[in-house]
């Protein structure tokens, strides 16, 4: 019997009208019925501070558990300031602790940007990958994702545009793929 494949999403944005969230429920919309997605909610976490290492505190240990029976993570994230945002670090470095118990030791992490501007928040998804592997989780390195201009990839309702959906399909076949090996 085989067990079915578990995803924990995280969306680095914290806005209700994110369009990164647009752009993650899309991609959990067009991955496998098989695949169970949990979201990880961030917008709770105080931030970490390694004094909390020896106390059981509820929001820290409900991520680390999400994260840590996922087989893999979705990491979809826009850019703040040319770098991840402060609630996306937040959660990556309560994962990494206390000491020796990292839940990102050999996570499979694939990432995905997006933003208004240029550049896709690219800066943002190479310091994700930076982070992730010093933690040593493994990433996922093709096809990568930064989607630049991305407003002209969504009509009024929100909708993703087919131009996109071709794009992103391509990404949730190696996701899937990277995901179950």
């Amino acid at each position: 019997m085989n067990k079915k494949m578990t995803i924990a999403l995280i969306i680095g944005s914290l806005r209700k009208a994110s369009i990164n969230r647009q752009f993650a429920d899309y991609i959990v919309s067009q991955l496998p019925k098989d695949v169970a997605v949990t979201e990880v909610n961030i917008a709770d976490l105080p931030l970490y501070n390694q004094d909390y290492d020896d106390h059981d505190i509820e929001s820290y240990t409900r991520v680390r558990t999400q994260i840590g029976k996922a087989d893999a993570v979705l990491i979809v994230t826009p850019e703040h300031n040319r770098t991840m945002p402060a609630a996306l670090k937040n959660v990556i470095d309560i994962g990494s602790r206390p000491y020796g118990s990292s839940v990102w030791m050999g996570k499979k992490v694939a990432v995905v940007t997006a933003s208004p501007g240029t550049y896709g928040a690219r800066s943002s998804g190479l310091d994700v990958r930076k982070s992730m592997q010093m933690l040593s989780a493994e990433m996922m390195i093709s096809p990568e994702v930064y989607l630049g201009h991305a407003t002209d990839s969504l009509d009024e309702a929100g909708q993703v545009s087919e131009r996109t959906q071709k794009f992103l399909q391509k990404f949730v076949e190696g996701f899937v793929e990277f995901a179950g090996r």
